[in-house]
């Protein structure tokens, strides 16, 4: 686990303890996590988020069933990625990829991920409380794809900037991240989601 990521975890949440949205983020990944309860039961306690994604397994169900009580028992918030009906069935959290998704129906903490700024109005439009914008430098989730590197990064946070009369949306930072990257983003950067760091 990358201690220097942990600990800029735990300063951000010094800042603003009574935050509900987590500024660290699990991603599941079926090839990199195969088995992602064993990496979610060491996540610490009350810091992190759970973003499920495993979208293949045949028994994706029982695997959010058991990735939710885990989350419960260690104060973990946990939201489901594309599965509207899933995530209220378990009063989880609705991950929109792309910035685009069917949302009408779910009332819980909605993120979504993009990578441009057509991504970025389209979770605009969604109502999303946090967007991942990524990837911030190159990754094995997207090979071949160029990093946004820190400037590409704080280029797409700025068009999450407060519109009147609706909450701010938090901008967060995927895509190879890690206790050194994360310093380069700045203080616009709400939090990170990662997949090997947490390993």
């Amino acid at each position: 686990m990358d201690s220097r990521l942990i600990a800029w975890g735990r300063a951000v949440k010094r800042r603003d303890p009574q935050a509900q949205i987590p500024p660290l983020w699990f991603f599941t990944d079926a090839q990199r996590t195969p088995d992602p309860l064993a990496v979610i039961a060491r996540l610490p306690l009350g810091l992190c988020g759970v973003v499920l994604r495993h979208d293949q397994d045949p028994d994706r169900a029982r695997l959010a069933r058991r990735a939710a009580k885990i989350c419960r028992a260690r104060r973990l918030a946990l939201i489901i990625a594309g599965d509207a009906r899933l995530a209220a069935s378990l009063k989880a959290g609705l991950h929109l990829r792309g910035g685009a998704g069917r949302v009408r129906s779910h009332t819980g903490l909605r993120s979504a991920s993009a990578h441009d700024e057509a991504q970025i109005r389209q979770a605009r439009r969604a109502d999303v409380a946090l967007v991942f914008i990524s990837p911030v430098h190159p990754t094995a989730s997207h090979p071949g794809a160029r990093g946004l590197g820190a400037a590409g990064w704080r280029r797409l946070a700025a068009r999450l900037s407060p519109v009147r009369g609706k909450a701010p949306i938090k901008p967060f930072a995927l895509g190879g991240m890690s206790g050194r990257h994360v310093r380069n983003l700045g203080p616009e950067c709400a939090g990170v989601g990662a997949i090997d760091a947490f390993f």
